[in-house]
């Protein structure tokens, strides 16, 4: 929030009369305002400080005061957010994008509108400091953080209220700088229950235990490979995007921390793994928000989240963006990836951060 001259003209001369008194330890009392947060795997309250967003509900459009801490989804050095571009060729690349489908094209699912009644793509859901937590229960409670969780009443659930799919539920809290996600989420008595479920702290590297899911198969956190509408809007998306392939084999390739597979086909990519746009590939003719999104798959690629359409890639639905535009990235196909070998990011199996 940003106050006037003549209130911080006030408080500056009650803080030097306090001093002039000879007070010592602190001058002021937190700002009004200033809601402490903690809960489900909270570590420690941030700095106290204005509401990074307004009371209601904001979506991705909310935008933190200028004076709140700022909440990146991970720290800088995490694998999300290194530069891909040149590693090594993984030595069964060609195998691999075989496997997922050479010839298959590259589909953003996500976009503006409606499709068969839901919004396209998976909706974030934002809320306020302080927001109420509630209970939620989970089918795979043994590799799910339990709760409570703070997701509202209304959240946008993938594939609308109705839907039949993964029905995704994603809840950013800022102010805590914390992901909270749900696979098969619905509303149940006074909160909610669901599949499985993973609280992440967004300024941390740590990685979920070894062998356990999230809301993703990969057991990695949805909210961190989406695209989202003001990355592009702002020319660059700085961390790598989720992607689904048809089949996986059996293991996990880090910084995933699960399997959701038996097969045993070398051919086969693993979860986890990172795919990258080549090098080679002529951007310059795509429209602008087509050309970050394969800029980014350029410089900080694709990782293999899920089982699904092959080359699918994920992202916020919002009314801003141009489908004819996002599709556009059709153009491209898997024949134009590779994989890396990312092996030599890793600093510790347990941390996503990179050296």
């Amino acid at each position: 929030m940003v106050r006037s001259s003549a209130r911080r003209a006030t408080a500056v001369a009650a803080l030097l009369a306090l001093y002039a008194a000879g007070c010592s330890g602190p001058a002021t009392a937190p700002p009004a305002g200033a809601t402490p947060t903690g809960g489900a795997g909270a570590t420690a309250a941030p700095p106290a400080g204005p509401s990074p967003v307004p009371a209601a509900r904001a979506g991705l459009g909310g935008r933190p005061s200028p004076s709140a801490r700022p909440c990146t989804v991970f720290p800088a050095d995490n694998v999300w957010h290194a530069d891909v571009s040149r590693l090594p060729v993984h030595p069964r690349s060609a195998a691999m994008i075989g496997a997922i489908g050479g010839g298959a094209t590259v589909h953003a699912d996500f976009g503006s509108g409606r499709w068969e009644g839901a919004p396209i793509g998976i909706p974030v859901t934002v809320v306020p400091a302080g927001q109420r937590r509630v209970p939620v229960t989970f089918g795979y409670a043994g590799e799910s953080d339990p709760g409570p969780y703070p997701v509202p009443p209304d959240a946008a659930v993938e594939g609308g209220p109705d839907g039949t799919g993964d029905r995704h539920v994603i809840v950013w809290d800022r102010a805590a700088c914390r992901a909270y996600e749900l696979f098969d989420a619905h509303r149940s008595g006074a909160g909610w229950r669901a599949g499985s479920g993973a609280v992440f702290d967004l300024r941390s590297n740590r990685l979920r235990r070894a062998g356990w899911t999230s809301a993703d198969a990969a057991g990695l956190s949805i909210l961190a490979g989406l695209v989202r509408y003001d990355e592009v809007a702002a020319g660059r998306i700085d961390h790598a995007i989720r992607v689904t392939v048809p089949r996986t084999r059996t293991g996990w390739t880090w910084p995933a921390t699960h399997s959701a597979s038996s097969a045993t086909d070398p051919a086969l990519p693993q979860l986890g793994q990172r795919l990258r746009l080549k090098r080679s590939v002529d951007l310059s003719r795509l429209p602008r928000q087509a050309r970050i999104v394969a800029e980014a798959m350029q410089r900080y690629g694709l990782v293999v989240a899920d089982h699904g359409s092959a080359w699918f890639l994920s992202g916020a639905p919002d009314p801003r963006w141009d489908n004819d535009a996002l599709h556009a990235l059709g153009g491209l196909r898997g024949s134009d990836f590779e994989v890396v070998d990312a092996a030599g990011l890793m600093v510790s199996a347990g941390s996503g951060a990179t050296g």
